[in-house]
């Protein structure tokens, strides 16, 4: 059993904790953040130690740090746990620019020291079910196909949104690697991007909290179109998008050469995919329901008419996995080369973006193994 200290004491560290319900190898006993408050909050409440940054890094019961910080401090945070001789597993992204992350990776191979990344979503029934009938050659080769993930932003809900639209915020870099995860998932590694990007507007209001009715800067494209290029020659077109108040779909689609296939929501673990083999055929419903990380487990309506009342989420499974390798000796899914390849995407998306020209990709990866249930079976602790 592996000691995790958590840093970053925000709204999805209750997520987090949830993962001990499920799985039998999550063991949290400190947690820190930059201000005090919300570290004693945290402590109280799951009955662990609180304790400043500095002095979970030293703490030598803490054999992996979960870094739940906003993007902007992952790099920092994440250093300094692996410079301390910790584990690291970071929610998503890596960092906020390649060459950053590049250097972490660097650091835990010099270090012999496990990195781990979110999203861990790609490991849920949905998007396994998906990779399932792929490699099973389904719907044929895969040509193209699109996504879609697209709200007003967070200053719907979030007291404090300024992150979300400042430099290292945005809608690609905040739910981007929902997508692009699940994408090299399902086809492997991409070696190019296209992307067209836009700021409508350089002020926000705060929607709630103390400074509502008040206005903040946006520094960054709300809206992006884009096009990803992946090494099988498949293409996929993709929007995400701050701007939009309602749309019916929220999910992904693929055309082979002997069907398609729509994927369910990347952001969440269930299902159900769906399956069509010719023109004007019904599409056929595969539920995921009997899978361990596609049962629904959270009846709670986001007030989105494009998402589901009922959801699946086993947030956690990433980082149990890792702990599992890290007993086994082996690799983990959710790894770093992974997530370097996805914020790879991007930081070239952006860049696209930015010189409104086509970005070759500088990394690569290995098309992470399907998930067998009997693999999952073993890190829960009820069947």
């Amino acid at each position: 059993m592996k000691n995790i200290g958590l840093i970053g004491c925000g709204n999805i560290a209750e997520t987090y904790f949830r993962s001990q319900d499920y799985f039998n190898n999550i063991n949290f006993i400190a947690c820190a953040d930059k201000f005090s408050e919300p570290a004693k909050k945290c402590a109280e409440q799951y009955n662990i130690k609180s304790m400043t940054v500095d002095e979970i890094l030293q703490d030598n019961d803490v054999d992996i740090i979960l870094n739940l910080t906003i993007p902007q401090a992952h790099y920092e945070v994440s250093k300094l746990a692996l410079e301390a001789g910790k584990h690291v597993y970071s929610e998503k992204p890596m960092s906020i620019k390649y060459n950053e992350a590049k250097d972490l990776l660097e650091l835990a191979k010099i270090n012999n020291l496990y990195f781990g990344n979110a999203p861990d979503t790609f490991l849920g029934g949905g998007v396994q079910m998906t990779r399932q009938l792929i490699d099973e050659g389904e719907i044929g080769k895969i040509l193209t196909g699109n996504f879609i993930f697209a709200f007003p932003g967070v200053q719907e809900f979030h007291p404090n949104p300024e992150s979300w639209f400042q430099l290292g915020g945005g809608p690609v870099i905040d739910m981007g690697p929902y997508f692009f995860t699940t994408l090299v998932n399902l086809l492997g590694p991409a070696k190019n991007v296209r992307a067209r990007g836009k700021l409508f507007s350089e002020k926000r209001e705060y929607l709630v909290g103390p400074k509502k009715g008040k206005f903040f800067d946006v520094e960054i494209s709300t809206s992006v179109m884009l096009d990803i290029e992946f090494l099988n020659e498949t293409i996929i077109q993709g929007f995400i998008s701050f701007d939009v108040q309602n749309h019916s779909r929220n999910h992904m689609e693929l055309y082979g050469t002997n069907g398609s296939l729509v994927v369910p929501d990347p952001n969440m673990f269930g299902g159900p995919v769906l399956l069509s083999h010719e023109l004007g055929s019904k599409w056929r419903e595969l539920s995921v329901e009997n899978r361990y990380l596609g049962k629904t487990n959270i009846i709670n309506h986001s007030g989105r008419s494009n998402e589901a009342p009922k959801q699946s989420n086993y947030r956690g499974i990433g980082l149990s996995e890792m702990i599992n390798s890290m007993e086994n000796n082996c690799n983990h899914r959710c790894n770093g080369k992974l997530a370097l390849h996805v914020l790879d995407i991007i930081e070239s998306i952006i860049i696209a973006v930015e010189l409104k020209q086509e970005v070759q990709l500088r990394s690569t990866c290995d098309q992470p193994k399907p998930f067998l249930e009997e693999e999952i079976q073993l890190l829960l602790k009820n069947d």
